[in-house]
């Protein structure tokens, strides 16, 4: 009798801990709507800024943001070190769908506007910047706190 009750108080407190979804973000977790922030616009533009102010990021939070080129010029946007500390989710453009393993760069060559969803995950200084380019204003500053 005494292991039925053993038995039946370990097998309702495991219950419990299971079930504990309380984080707020409910079943889908990191990717929820919740969790998730849209992020400003980033317009590519030759000789133009990339961004009025920095991105401060939080690891474990959900963004999106979308690159617009508006065909002034063949351009694109490099940063190896920001697409290892993030976790990329999909890639859309002209509403297709793809789910990359990683990212490393990504380029225009006429005008079009790509939507990129992905979590924070490593905390840190990055940034993306237009390869080739000097001026701070060719590139976003970037930190995932």
């Amino acid at each position: 009798m005494k292991k039925a009750i053993v038995l039946a108080s370990l097998l309702a407190a495991n219950a419990a801990i299971a079930d504990n979804d309380d984080d707020g973000l409910g079943m889908a977790g990191l990717l929820s709507g919740a969790n998730k922030v849209d992020l400003p616009e980033v317009i590519l533009s030759v000789g133009e800024p990339l961004a009025d102010a920095p991105w401060v990021l939080k690891s474990g939070k959900y963004y999106e943001v979308e690159f617009t080129a508006d065909g002034s010029g063949e351009i694109g946007l490099a940063g190896s070190d920001f697409f290892r500390a993030i976790w990329v989710d999909e890639v859309v453009i002209e509403g297709l769908e793809t789910r990359p393993y990683a990212l490393h760069s990504i380029e225009f060559d006429d005008a079009g506007t790509m939507e990129i969803g992905f979590v924070a995950i490593k905390p840190g200084s990055y940034e993306l910047r237009i390869p080739g380019s000097t001026g701070d204003s060719q590139r976003i500053e970037i930190t995932i706190e």
